[in-house]
């Protein structure tokens, strides 16, 4: 695999972000953009254990 698609929405009621991935069971949420990506990064780290089958590159869809 080379690449993950994440579909990120904001929640307009308590804000944040809340970002899903496409065809996996990967989901996190954030207070800002930035914590979002950097929580997107550490729930396919922590979902793909074998580095080999993580994919090389993680986008995300606002």
């Amino acid at each position: 695999m080379t690449e993950i698609i994440f579909e990120v929405t904001e929640d307009e009621t308590d804000g944040g972000y809340s970002a899903s991935a496409i065809g996996y069971g990967i989901h996190t949420q954030g207070d800002s953009r930035e914590e979002v990506r950097s929580n997107v990064r550490e729930a396919v780290d922590c979902y793909f254990d074998d580095m080999a089958a993580r994919p090389k590159l993680i986008r995300l869809h606002f």
